[in-house]
């Protein structure tokens, strides 16, 4: 049992490596990923990439950088989400209501 009047040990902060978004922009330099292989890859829910990408591509553009983004596609018709502005995996083709679209990929530049 240790004494009532013993000195406390300081308080010693977690070692901080790399905040999510900053995993996130290091994984995409010089590669393209899709936001399965994000998660992945950082260690978050696909969905939680989704919402740190929209951040993530409005810090690039202050920057000078770019979100560069592979818009999605249709694998039945071949139609391309090209004027989309939501960065996650659409549910359906407005053309052909087919569910089967590809997913969109992304690179930082």
């Amino acid at each position: 049992m240790a004494p009532k009047n013993s000195p406390k040990k300081p308080f010693v902060p977690a070692d901080r490596r790399e905040t999510v978004r900053q995993k996130i922009i290091s994984a995409l330099e010089g590669q393209t990923l899709s936001a399965r292989e994000i998660s992945a890859a950082v260690s978050v829910s696909e969905k939680e990439v989704y919402e740190h990408l929209f951040h993530i591509q409005k810090t690039l553009h202050k920057r000078g950088g770019l979100l560069s983004v592979t818009p999605p596609e249709c694998r039945k018709c071949g139609f391309r989400f090209t004027k989309r502005e939501r960065l996650s995996r659409p549910g359906k083709c407005p053309v052909c209501r087919a569910e089967s679209v590809t997913e969109p990929f992304f690179s930082v530049q």
